[in-house]
């Protein structure tokens, strides 16, 4: 975007003048929201939490910045701790609500509503209120939150997504040696030698669970495994499987592995799993664990033969995910995915790099400055070093190569993201570690 046409770029330069500046840093993130650019509010109310870390606007500003990416287990974790305050705004009930109903816990996000009306009786908001059968007439499929008995249709839903056809494979990952040889020994190599591996009774299909930081490239190497044994691809999501209708979740399920199944050979891969398939021993709900016994079932393939459907699964945070999920036969392989070491953030600058005005970029110079950096840093890195380019370049009136120097001065302003997700992993690494499953944590850790 031509800085002179953004909008927010007179914010942006107030904020280059007065970085500290914590209402100025909100309204710009709020500004974005209403642009429609959530990955940037994103990153504008976590630079502004680090400075007002107990703000509850800011919060309630990240996790909305969350649900407008579909990321609704990071949002759900914001908003629950702030419900539990003394003085929440009516707001935070309201998006708990929204959260808990995309979730399937219509009678929850009912209750959640209500304590919305309670904290401001103007907040209603009559779709969702629909939405939950909140006020319904005798005549509603929905009371609320609960499906009347014999009532009408369930809603509509869109289709199962479509299977894609990945142009990416390993060649275009950075780094991850390590786990495209556990990738290729559990996937690629069964598909490439079929007769060898039937001949050992070894079906060809299985699961593997990649956990890890976020923004590690988890999504990325999993597209780039179907590309790489050239199968069609299908990347499922929460909202793709949960429903708030009795027994629609299980169907939807049931949906997508029989889509996979119609494809084969095709790698089903499910991000945020762990929403999907949260321990059973936490949850309060019996819906939820419907879903968990489907998903069970299907990943057995006890109805339909999964041979030649390749389970893919990623999570950050493993620690949540049911025991179950990890017998043999379903997750059986449990790969942990680090941030990337030096050769790989020198291969994955060189990439977001790539096309773009530069002179001879020192990408090991710029790679040993970013320890602990994840793929999705080293591109805010990038992002932030182009900005300040675009402004030089508005300024001189011609394009101006990007620099070593460049993008080790906009890494000092970026943060890796990282190191939390550590201090989280660390303890169940140290005290939650049965059968060593986080073991990969500790070594990289070197504890």
């Amino acid at each position: 975007m031509n800085p002179s046409s953004d909008p927010t770029q007179g914010l942006r330069d107030a904020l280059r003048v007065s970085p500290e500046n914590v209402p100025l840093r909100r309204h710009l993130a709020e500004t974005l929201m209403g642009l429609g650019r959530a990955p940037e509010a994103e990153a504008e109310y976590r630079e502004a939490l680090k400075r007002s870390p107990e703000d509850t606007a800011l919060k309630l500003g990240l996790a909305s910045a969350f649900d407008r990416q579909g990321k609704s287990s990071a949002a759900l974790v914001i908003v629950e701790d702030l419900v539990k305050r003394r003085d929440t705004p009516a707001s935070a009930f309201l998006l708990h609500a929204r959260l808990l109903l995309k979730g399937g816990d219509a009678e929850r996000a009912v209750r959640a509503y209500k304590s919305a009306l309670d904290a401001d009786p103007d907040s209603a908001d009559p779709e969702l209120a629909s939405r939950l059968g909140i006020g319904a007439g005798p005549d509603s499929a929905v009371s609320e939150g609960r499906l009347r008995a014999g009532g009408g249709d369930r809603e509509e839903r869109p289709e199962s997504p479509d299977v894609e056809r990945p142009k990416i494979a390993f060649a275009d990952v950075g780094g991850m040696d390590a786990l495209k040889e556990e990738i290729r020994l559990k996937i690629i190599h069964p598909l490439a030698n079929p007769e060898i591996y039937r001949a050992y009774g070894k079906p060809l299909g299985g699961g593997i669970l990649m956990y890890g930081p976020p923004g590690c490239g988890k999504t990325h190497l999993a597209r780039a495994t179907a590309g790489e044994v050239r199968a069609g691809f299908l990347s499922i999501g929460i909202h793709d499987v949960l429903d708030m209708w009795i027994g629609s979740s299980e169907r939807n399920l049931h949906g997508i592995f029989d889509n996979a199944r119609s494809h084969k050979p095709c790698v089903l891969f499910f991000d945020e799993v762990d929403a999907l398939g949260a321990s059973r021993t936490d949850m309060r709900q019996a819906g939820g664990r419907h879903i968990i016994n489907q998903f069970l079932s299907e990943l057995d393939g006890a109805t339909s033969s999964n041979d030649g459907v390749l389970v893919l699964a990623a999570t950050n945070a493993p620690w949540h995910l049911d025991s179950a999920f990890r017998r043999p036969g379903r997750f059986d392989r449990i790969l942990f995915v680090p941030p990337p070491d030096a050769p790989a953030r020198a291969s994955i600058l060189g990439i977001l790099c790539a096309g773009k005005p530069q002179g001879t970029l020192d990408f090991e110079a710029i790679a040993a400055r970013t320890d602990g950096f994840s793929g999705a840093d080293l591109k805010s890195v990038v992002d932030v070093a182009i900005e300040r380019k675009l402004s030089e370049a508005m300024k001189k009136g011609a394009l101006q190569p990007l620099a070593t120097r460049d993008l080790i001065d906009a890494a000092k302003s970026v943060k890796p993201s990282t190191k939390e997700w550590f201090a989280t992993a660390r303890n169940y690494a140290l005290y939650s570690n049965a059968g060593g499953i986080y073991d990969d944590i500790l070594k990289y850790l070197k504890m």
